[in-house]
């Protein structure tokens, strides 16, 4: 399930209920005027703006096929064939735009909004119960454009903690070589040695694909408190300016310690190259001794069942993040959240009916819509059969808690058609009821959430929207900034001695600086400070 998050403080066990409120009567009054899914057939065209993402096969998982049978919902996927920005030039130019457009609120998404592409959801989102009811204004405040309209509809959105990013180990490694202590970067250096002496044919240290930055961001993580891994600004927060990455003694020692690790073979060589099939190929033979990524659960959750059926004492686990030895590790995040969620889907001006695609993300954000993306379809032989009384709440089978590998793959088909997720729905109703259940029979992703990964998450709402257009003079900057990270992030991981990893590192700053990067640092240190300063309203 693609997300990307982090948050505060483990789930423990409740005897009240949930936060989740109830729909009040007023929030659904007048129903007649609202469309109603199934009462006509629904063709539409769905684009994920991201060159790593197809979008799997509408109808083929249990999740999708009940949706498209109950409802009449029919979903071409439009994908970007290993080129976003390429593709998306290519549907405006031949005015083939798609219904909905997923992705990340950026530039890209902007451009389109400010062209009059994208359909204002206002009066939806007045006249729809689940949107509103569940982000609620924070949140769609935070959403609404320069002309006070709201264009984007917000996935995995929330109020509380949430998040995947950290740090999995091989069970069957770790104890085998006496379960040493893995909690400061020596303690990892130290174990990723005795890894490779062991097992030669096992990757000590597998980041997954380093070049979105999984793996190595997490190793910044570890040598800075407070730190939000925004190797993606190319910036970090300093005092109340955002100042250059490069300068930053944290990052300047996680940088040592990657380019170390590479030159010793104790982390795998093809991280920029390689592809999220090799890498779980990697999980599920259980070739990797620690993984660590913005979000190891989705690769390692499948592997973890793979490995435990041929061996019940096999399989992968969570460790608490690790950290530079005199650092404060509840302030070390190795990956963030923030109360906007991961990305959009906004509904484009070429939709024939934008109020049933309207209709339709909001019955996926809600209740039903959740419990059947996440759990499957309803039914007595399924994992749910409706719900209790106050038409929130699942009801959980006996199946939930005795079939946890047909579980994992129904999330691991239908995550990828999670697009208009509820953070706060689905993860504090699936943890309350996991909480009821035998350690043994919860599930795997959810019990290391409670556990690790949530607790372990920094709040990075007010570094939201910071990126300048790309039609500015702060943006052109970016894209040179972008192109010398970039490079000197590769340069710098394949460093032969300390110093020439510095050097890589001071001639980044120096070319970047000569390129303006001064103005384009004083321009999200602007943007991140008027964040703050909504926040600071609600």
């Amino acid at each position: 399930m693609p997300s990307c998050s982090n948050e505060a403080a483990s789930i423990q066990r409740e005897t009240t209920k949930p936060d989740i409120p109830a729909i009040t009567a007023q929030e659904t009054e007048d129903p007649s005027r609202l469309f109603e899914l199934g009462q006509e057939p629904l063709h539409l065209t769905f684009y994920g703006h991201y060159s790593y993402y197809t979008m799997p096969q509408w109808g083929a998982d249990p999740s999708s096929r009940w949706i498209r049978d109950r409802f009449n919902i029919h979903i071409e996927a439009i994908n970007a064939d290993g080129n976003a920005k390429l593709k998306l030039q290519k549907l405006i130019a031949g005015n083939q735009l798609p219904d909905i457009i997923w992705g990340d609120r950026d530039s890209d998404l902007e451009r389109m909004r400010e062209h009059g592409m994208l359909v204002p959801l206002n009066d939806y989102i007045d006249k729809y119960p689940n949107l509103k009811h569940w982000a609620g204004e924070r949140i769609l405040d935070l959403l609404r454009s320069p002309d006070g309209n709201i264009y984007y509809f917000p996935n995995y959105y929330t109020n509380r903690p949430y998040g995947n990013a950290g740090y999995v180990i091989n069970e069957r490694i770790y104890k085998e070589l006496g379960s040493p202590a893995l909690d400061t970067t020596d303690d990892l250096y130290a174990y990723l040695k005795q890894v490779k002496e062991r097992y030669p044919d096992v990757i000590p240290f597998e980041t997954g694909q380093a070049k979105e930055g999984n793996g190595i961001d997490q190793l910044f993580s570890a040598f800075k408190e407070n730190n939000y891994s925004f190797t993606r600004y190319f910036a970090v927060a300093n005092g109340d300016r955002m100042t250059s990455i490069y300068k930053d003694e944290g990052f300047r020692e996680s940088a040592l310690f990657v380019a170390k690790l590479m030159r010793e073979g104790l982390m795998t060589p093809d991280g920029m190259t390689q592809t999220e099939d090799q890498v779980s190929e990697k999980l599920m033979n259980g070739k990797v001794a620690v993984y660590a990524s913005a979000d190891p659960i989705r690769l390692a959750m499948v592997a973890d069942a793979e490995l435990r059926k041929r061996d019940p004492d096999n399989g992968y686990r969570f460790i608490d993040p690790i950290y530079k030895a005199g650092l404060d590790r509840t302030k070390i995040y190795p990956g963030s959240y923030n109360i906007l969620g991961w990305n959009v889907a906004a509904i484009t001006t070429s939709a024939k009916n934008p109020e049933a695609i309207f209709a339709m993300l909001d019955w996926m954000t809600g209740p039903e819509g959740s419990a059947v993306q996440m759990w499957g379809p309803p039914g007595a032989d399924g994992y749910w059969n409706g719900f209790a009384e106050d038409g929130i709440t699942p009801l959980f089978t006996s199946k939930y808690g005795t079939d946890p590998d047909g579980l994992a793959e129904i999330q691991s088909l239908s995550g990828d058609m999670i697009w208009v997720g509820n953070t706060v729905y689905l993860d504090r109703t699936k943890s309350e009821y996991e909480m009821t259940l035998p350690p043994e029979q919860r599930n795997w992703a959810t019990y290391w959430q409670q556990t690790v990964t949530w607790k372990s998450q920094g709040d990075a709402t007010p570094f939201i929207n910071i990126r300048p257009a790309p039609n500015t003079e702060e943006g052109g900057i970016m894209k040179t900034a972008k192109e010398i990270w970039l490079k000197a992030r590769a340069d710098a991981m394949f460093g032969t001695t300390d110093e020439e990893v510095l050097a890589v590192l001071d001639q980044a700053h120096e070319d970047s600086m000569a390129a303006g990067f001064q103005l384009y640092l004083d321009y999200i240190t602007a943007r991140w400070q008027e964040n703050r300063r909504v926040l600071s309203q609600n």
